[in-house]
């Protein structure tokens, strides 16, 4: 009876070490690189494409931005007198780095209310709610990574109200997102797996 248990025990913890992607893949500056060693965001991407019109290449450079494709990605913790920490800078959590608010609106629009923030398949599908939303509301094509992210950023009211403008740093980055799904388009039109 106890080699059971003992073997059970032994197939439980290696279960626990396999099944997910925990770390990012490791060369997230090429586009097929990251779906050759992860087939399964290949996947998602594609189904997010499917229901919600946003290109791949979009999804993969918001992701890039928000968390670096970390599923298990959070904001930093915020301090008092410089050392005691007080919980984190925002609820943004995830591949998507999704607030708890907008992630609950998420679930409760689309009906599925055991989705997580750090499932691939998840997370590409509130990106591409959420973008759809974008379009719907303020006229930002899906294609448009730039302004997709603004809005992504800034809310859907920030967007609208212009809050963007006056934040330099966040014009750099989303330039930078435009020119990262641009480059990773030309790639993914090269990739074999992407045909």
């Amino acid at each position: 009876m106890s080699r059971i248990i003992c073997a059970l025990a032994l197939l439980l913890a290696l279960a626990a070490c396999g099944g997910g992607y925990k770390s990012p893949p490791r060369n997230l500056d090429n586009a097929c690189a990251i779906i050759n060693e992860r087939p399964k965001y290949l996947s998602a991407f594609r189904a997010a494409e499917r229901r919600w019109g946003i290109p791949v290449h979009v999804q993969m450079a918001t992701i890039h931005q928000e968390s670096k494709f970390d599923s298990d990605a959070r904001t930093p913790h915020k301090f008092v007198l410089g050392i005691i920490p007080m919980g984190r800078v925002s609820s943004a959590y995830g591949y998507g780095q999704a607030l708890d608010g907008t992630w609950d609106d998420y679930r409760q629009d689309t009906g599925r209310r055991f989705a997580r923030r750090d499932k691939i398949e998840d997370a590409t599908d509130f990106m591409g709610w959420y973008m759809t939303r974008s379009y719907q509301r303020n006229g930002i094509r899906l294609d448009d990574a730039r302004n997709q992210y603004l809005a992504y950023h800034e809310g859907h009211a920030g967007y609208a109200r212009g809050s963007y403008r006056n934040k330099a740093w966040l014009m750099q980055v989303a330039s930078r997102v435009e020119a990262r799904s641009n480059a990773y388009k030309v790639q993914l039109d090269g990739c074999r797996r992407f045909r």
